[in-house]
């Protein structure tokens, strides 16, 4: 019976289809695995709890070493170099002889002057003879008042004659010394630029080497008055205290990094702030005795400022920021919801910023998992613990101009 085939074929796909929407409905609103009605778990995430730190904070500043006693060597006569008498890089006294001229000529000019006051001497004792002869002579008036005068003038006259033939004769000797040109302050030599043979002049322009002190050396740093101003204020309000009443110590960072072994101690502060640059210089005086330290090097001082007793550090991870610099994070409240928190941030210590409003000791941050949740979402807390302490009494806040600062551990 080929005419029933076809029913029974369209009777087997209704089956089918009537099957498959039984299953659909069944499984529709339940999520694999998971039972009808049930909520879904709480997420876990990472959270620590604020605590009040002591940040003992410092300023790196850039600066410059500078000689604190500098002598440029210059002749004070002209003439032919003859010698030179001491090591370029060498430590010399003061009064050590550096060079010697050819003092041929300066010796002549000190003969003569020399020949010049004895012929003076003599012509003042001539004149003294002759004024006191005519003084016993006008007593008895074998002489005119007329003559004894000009006798008292010629003595007189002569006893100047030898003031500047002697004046002159000390000139002299001054001349011949200076043929020998010494160093004015123990120091450091630096190289000659003039060698045995050259014509040298009375105080040239160019100096013949130069003597530096290099032990203790002199370190030259600028500060922003605003950085100032700050500091001060911090101070006012008793965030911060100075670690002691004397002078303020200063580390040096050298060029390479590394760190120089001897503190220095501010000993100037500026007075008057640079109308160009906005800035105060400020002078340290640092121990040199290796003379590792040479003047003109560039070095980063660390200019320690007081201790702030009670700060507050956040991880760097949990600080959000807004297109208008504006800061926040996220925060976990007693019932474990997510909370946003604006919030004000100081300076970096680190890989934490300090915070300055808008948190409180116990306050819990969350710094793992904030991709996960959203505000408002109920969380389960994994608490990560306070960040290690460091081996010091507490950490260091080092502000660079125009970079986050650095935490030394």
């Amino acid at each position: 019976m080929p005419a029933q085939r076809p029913s029974r074929f369209a009777l087997l796909l209704t089956a089918l289809a009537i099957a498959a929407l039984a299953g659909c409905s069944r499984t529709s609103g339940e999520a694999p695995g998971t039972a009808k009605g049930t909520a879904a778990p709480e997420k876990e995430v990472g959270a620590i709890t604020l605590k009040h730190e002591r940040l003992a904070q410092s300023t790196e500043l850039p600066g410059r070493t500078a000689a604190p006693v500098i002598a440029e060597i210059r002749p004070q006569v002209g003439g032919i170099l003859k010698e030179r008498l001491f090591t370029e890089g060498s430590q010399v006294k003061a009064g050590q002889v550096l060079y010697q001229l050819d003092p041929a000529s300066l010796q002549a000019a000190y003969a003569s002057a020399q020949a010049g006051a004895r012929k003076a001497q003599s012509a003042l004792a001539t004149s003294r003879t002759v004024a006191r002869r005519n003084a016993e002579l006008v007593k008895i008036d074998a002489i005119s008042r007329q003559v004894f005068d000009e006798s008292q003038a010629a003595e007189q006259q002569a006893e100047a004659d030898l003031g500047v033939a002697r004046a002159a004769e000390q000139t002299a000797r001054i001349q011949l010394g200076y043929a020998r040109i010494t160093s004015p302050i123990t120091g450091w030599a630096e190289l000659s630029t003039v060698t045995p043979g050259a014509l040298v002049t009375a105080n040239q322009a160019a100096a013949m080497t130069t003597v530096q002190q290099l032990d203790p050396i002199h370190v030259h740093v600028t500060q922003s008055s605003s950085e100032l101003l700050r500091l001060k204020r911090e101070l006012a309000n008793g965030r911060l205290q100075r670690a002691s009443d004397a002078e303020a110590r200063i580390q040096l960072l050298l060029e390479d990094g590394s760190e120089y072994p001897h503190a220095g101690r501010l000993t100037f502060s500026g007075v008057t702030v640079d109308a160009g640059t906005g800035s105060v210089t400020l002078r340290a005086v640092v121990p040199n005795p290796d003379r590792l330290l040479m003047p003109g090097m560039y070095v980063r001082a660390v200019l320690q400022e007081g201790v702030n007793e009670a700060a507050l550090l956040v991880p760097q991870q949990a600080v959000t920021r807004a297109p208008d610099g504006s800061a926040s994070t996220l925060v976990i409240g007693t019932d474990n919801k997510v909370a946003k928190r604006p919030i004000s941030v100081g300076r970096a210590v680190g890989a934490h910023w300090q915070v300055i409003d808008g948190l409180a000791p116990g306050d819990r941050v969350m710094t793992e998992g904030s991709q996960r949740v959203k505000v408002g979402d109920t969380v389960k807390v994994v608490d990560l613990g306070a960040r290690p302490a460091s081996a010091s009494p507490g950490p260091v806040a080092s502000a660079r101009p125009g970079t986050p600062a650095t935490v030394a551990r």
